[in-house]
């Protein structure tokens, strides 16, 4: 009987015993793989880990937005997962989470990447570094700098003037902490994605480069936003180019005088000394006027043959403009345009 009596109570104990380390491992599988953290709102959430963060900052940003199940659990599993400090990065979290994802993604660096994005309207260097790290751990002050830099761009095949030709406006999706070089290496792919051996021909075979297709390009798109009439204007100032024609173009006028809204240019804009003014200097500027758009560079590589070299915006502003092939006929289009841009500003 008392055998009996041992025996059934070394059971039952064994019995608890089990149940608890049962239960233990249980709550910690579930802790561990299913779910420690549970979003308040029921959302995801994204967060920037600056260099220098710890376990415990991070923790704390973390508690803002989601129930911790068990602290005691999460750092118990941080231990058995030799994880000492978060890399730095962009994360995005799910509306509930295991230890184990969050550990993982911290540990190892498996960020959620970020959009930059800028488009044609994109004029000067200092536009475009403000605009392409606006989501990024790089300052643009750090990008200007390379940007400006002959010595730097000259790896690329660019020079300051020209560094604009490399970012091609579009969306890419990059690491937040990416870094300069490597952005630049990353555009420098994306430049040769985009001008691939068909682009290059079509750009020799009417006798610019690459660079130069993007310089015609960005005029075009300061003469006028009317997708219509953007090849004729390509058209245009591809036979002035051929021809050895002052490019006469106002946009780079606007350019060269740093008024971008200027409406009307005037003889004493005209008379500005500056390399992109296109009225004083011959052949192209020394670089785009601004980051023009893919489908433009495709408009200039596909201009079609006119024997225009004159034009005009078009008297009756409706926003497009009359093109010609003699100076005559453009002469007389442009005095009847001063004429109703004067009767205008009496009004």
């Amino acid at each position: 009987m008392k055998q009996r009596y041992i025996i059934r109570t070394i059971l039952i104990v064994f019995g608890v015993l089990v149940l608890l380390v049962g239960s233990f491992a249980v709550e910690q599988y579930y802790r561990l793989q299913v779910s420690n953290f549970r979003a308040r709102d029921g959302q995801s959430h994204s967060y920037l880990i600056y260099p220098g963060a710890t376990v415990d900052s991070v923790l704390a940003l973390l508690d803002s937005d989601y129930y911790i199940g068990s602290r005691h659990d999460f750092y118990l599993h941080k231990r058995f997962k030799l994880f000492l400090k978060p890399e730095p990065g962009h994360y995005t979290f799910p509306p509930q989470m295991g230890d184990n994802l969050l550990i993982d993604r911290l540990k190892y660096g498996r960020q959620t990447p970020v959009n930059i994005t800028w488009n044609h309207y994109v004029r000067t260097r200092e536009e475009l570094a403000g605009r392409v790290t606006r989501h990024l751990l790089i300052d643009s002050l750090t990008l200007l700098q390379l940007l400006d830099s002959n010595a730097y761009m000259a790896q690329y095949g660019f020079d300051r003037e020209t560094s604009r030709c490399l970012f091609i406006p579009n969306t890419y999706q990059v690491l937040w902490n990416i870094t300069p070089d490597q952005l630049f290496s990353r555009m420098m792919r994306e430049y040769n994605a985009f001008w691939n051996d068909h682009r290059r021909h079509l750009a020799d075979s009417i006798g610019l480069t690459p660079i130069q297709v993007a310089i015609v390009a960005s005029i075009v798109e300061g003469e006028s936003h009317n997708k219509a009439e953007m090849p004729l204007i390509a058209s245009l100032y591809l036979n002035r180019v051929h021809r050895g024609m002052l490019l006469q173009a106002c946009p780079t006028v606007k350019y060269a005088v740093g008024d971008f809204k200027l409406r009307r240019v005037l003889n004493r804009h005209l008379a500005v000394d500056h390399p992109y003014n296109t009225y004083k200097y011959p052949g192209l500027p020394p670089g785009p006027i601004r980051c023009p758009d893919p489908e433009t560079m495709d408009m200039v590589l596909h201009a079609p043959e006119t024997d225009y070299l004159f034009m005009c915006a078009n008297p009756e502003l409706n926003g497009t403009h009359i093109f010609s092939s003699s100076y005559g006929n453009h002469a007389n289009t442009a005095r009847q345009y001063r004429r109703t841009m004067d009767n205008l500003q009496v009004q």
